[in-house]
């Protein structure tokens, strides 16, 4: 009893509210089916890590004077900290899940996957003016693609020193997003809008050219953004085991084991930067802000470029301003929230088709500008040095 005792004493209260921390995630992964596969593994990692001389953190042992490797600190190292391994091989099991024929049937698509970044680089802007240094800065803004890996990995390359919470803030919105987005395109949208009509006449698209696309796309990505050739090109090769057809077993092992374990880990392993030392502190809080003001911006984005489009496009042919909101990455969620909400203005209004094909767009999109935004920050930085 006097070792619980004094094991109970050593606890700071920053550790206290970390435990509340993992217990809210466990409790929202559960209770709410948030983004269970990463908010569980995440929450209960953040009780293990700041535990008083936590096992899973290596440290000196006491009288023998050797060191033990924690096995939480020891993936970190590894699968982020020295490669950024897990979040890059997580893109293989998406590429593997999507299907961009509804987006190669629909190519104009595309656009609402750029036009709903808007809210990154709105965010950096602000959060450079609220004293954040420019990596840091960059690594906040790119919470509003609602793209957990993207964000974990540009935090991690551009040395953010807040990438504990840059990654729960992005794993949460994307588990918001039936909450945030609806909210985000009431703000800016009329009822009227909302139950544009858009038909849906799909074209065929041939195998060769589901073949080609993954592989063109990862070509003009290279010379456009080469440092997200990490981030695409995974995606894409993904998405090529996905098509071509002779790799089924592989597509399908990318898609179920491979995304699951690396899903498990990644959560975990993630936890290593939410010791309390770390993450208990006022600028947490101000990024969760900032990272919701990025997502609601990004959904803004979205919704605002087409009704820009509406100006130009004749009746019959307009945009439901809700589609450009399914520019952001969190597929398919995302989508989902804006079929949902279609049929709840008019029962007879399916979008889902448009609303799916943004938002793949928004896949790529995102990681490209996940590249981008390490390209910029990392010329500036060194123009600076």
């Amino acid at each position: 009893m006097d070792f619980l005792y004094s094991g109970l004493l050593s606890i700071t209260w920053q550790q206290w509210v970390m435990y509340g921390v993992g217990l809210l995630l466990i409790y929202l992964a559960i209770a709410k089916d948030f983004e269970p596969a990463l908010l569980l593994p995440m929450g209960f990692g953040a009780i293990l890590v700041n535990l008083p001389n936590s096992g899973v953190l290596t440290q000196m042992l006491e009288g023998l004077n050797e060191e033990t490797t924690g096995i939480i600190e020891w993936l970190y190292n590894v699968g982020i900290e020295a490669s950024e391994a897990m979040p890059i091989l997580l893109f293989i099991g998406i590429g593997a899940m999507i299907d961009f024929g509804p987006l190669l049937s629909n190519p104009k698509m595309f656009l609402f996957g750029a036009a709903a970044q808007f809210g990154i680089f709105f965010t950096v802007v602000v959060a450079v003016l609220l004293g954040f240094d420019l990596k840091d800065a960059a690594s906040i803004g790119i919470i509003g693609a609602a793209d957990g890996p993207t964000s974990i990995l540009v935090s991690k390359i551009l040395g953010s020193q807040y990438i504990g919470a840059i990654a729960v803030a992005a794993y949460s919105y994307m588990a918001l997003v039936p909450i945030v987005q609806p909210f985000a395109i009431k703000l800016v949208t009329t009822k009227k809008e909302r139950m544009i009509r858009m038909d849906y006449n799909p074209k065929s698209v041939s195998k060769m050219t589901k073949i080609l696309f993954p592989i063109i796309v990862t070509f003009i990505a290279g010379l456009i953004a080469p440092t997200s050739v990490a981030l695409v090109g995974f995606l894409m090769f993904g998405n090529l085991l996905r098509e071509c057809g002779v790799l089924d077993s592989l597509s399908q092992t990318a898609q179920n084991i491979l995304a699951n374990l690396i899903t498990l880990l990644l959560g975990i392993t993630i936890s290593f930067s939410m010791r309390a030392e770390y993450f208990v502190t006022p600028q947490t809080i101000i990024i969760m802000i900032l990272g919701l003001v990025a997502f609601v911006f990004d959904s803004i984005g979205g919704v605002l470029f087409a009704k820009i489009l509406n100006l130009f496009l004749k009746k019959g042919k307009k945009i439901n301003p809700m589609v450009g909101a399914a520019g952001i990455s969190a597929f398919p969620m995302s989508a989902r929230v804006v079929q949902k909400m279609g049929l709840k203005e008019d029962p007879t209004n399916h979008l889902l088709m448009h609303a799916i094909s943004a938002n793949v767009s928004g896949q790529i999109a995102s990681v490209i500008a996940g590249g981008a935004i390490i390209k910029i920050v990392s010329e500036i930085l060194q123009k600076m040095a």
